[in-house]
């Protein structure tokens, strides 16, 4: 049984995607940074965002029976892991107040989760809206 997810549901992961990542960006313009370190925690960004959106999407192939070969499943996996980790030790090394450390770790998480939901919700509404129309 496919079910629409709400429009609560819906708007809430937008959000939490938009929170993240404009957060994250906007940390990132107002850091007193380096331009390369300014790039390296945007590539982690978008490394992050591609990974956990096809770790979700993988996870969920392999739920619905469609094919994912163990090479890209693995991969997702691993890029999305590396990026949390390359994430980690950035924090770890950077010279930034804890405050700022942490304000980066949880807007990353944030858009890392909303990207999973915003992705699991486009999915359930096109099987949903494929289910009325083969009805």
């Amino acid at each position: 049984m496919n079910q629409k997810p709400s429009n609560a549901f819906i708007g809430a992961s937008w959000v939490a995607l938009a929170v993240g990542v404009v957060g994250y960006l906007t940390g990132l313009v107002r850091a007193e940074m380096l331009l390369n370190e300014k790039g390296y925690y945007l590539t982690i960004l978008l490394l992050g965002l591609f990974s956990a959106v096809s770790v979700q999407k993988c996870v969920r192939d392999r739920i619905e029976e469609i094919p994912v070969t163990d090479i890209y499943y693995g991969l997702s996996w691993f890029s999305t892991l590396a990026a949390v980790a390359l994430l980690t030790v950035g924090l770890i090394n950077a010279t930034i107040l804890p405050s700022e450390k942490g304000f980066y770790a949880f807007s990353f998480l944030l858009a890392l989760f909303g990207a999973i939901t915003v992705q699991k919700n486009t999915r359930d509404g096109q099987q949903t809206d494929k289910s009325k129309q083969s009805q």
